[in-house]
């Protein structure tokens, strides 16, 4: 049997700042996800940003899902892993007063 994967651009040359969320992603049929969220200029972050997991029955209502994945200031890429999830799937966070951070986010889902 092959195992089915789709990588989905959730977030394009996006600028957080802020409360930020990505667009929420229906992901039901996968059984594992994977977040990568790219830096795509140099800024001075907090020394703990990050963005967090959330999940949702509907795509309209939002649970924290427990899982956080790093923002980085100068360029590059980081990432989380995220199983036992519901039908949809979003990051969410929140950046103090001044910082801004322009990102591109994949998700990554395999069955």
């Amino acid at each position: 049997m092959i195992r089915r994967s789709h990588t989905a651009l959730v977030e394009r040359n996006v600028e957080w700042s802020g409360a930020f969320a990505t667009e929420p992603y229906e992901a039901g049929w996968a059984s594992e996800a994977l977040f990568f969220v790219r830096t795509l200029r140099p800024v001075t972050l907090s020394p703990n940003a990050s963005a967090a997991v959330q999940v949702s029955p509907d795509g309209m209502v939002w649970c924290d899902e427990g899982t956080v994945v790093p923002l980085r200031g100068d360029p590059g890429q980081t990432f989380c892993r995220v199983r036992q999830f519901g039908g949809w799937l979003r990051l969410t966070g929140h950046l103090p007063p001044g910082e801004t951070l322009a990102v591109t986010v994949y998700l990554v889902l395999k069955e």
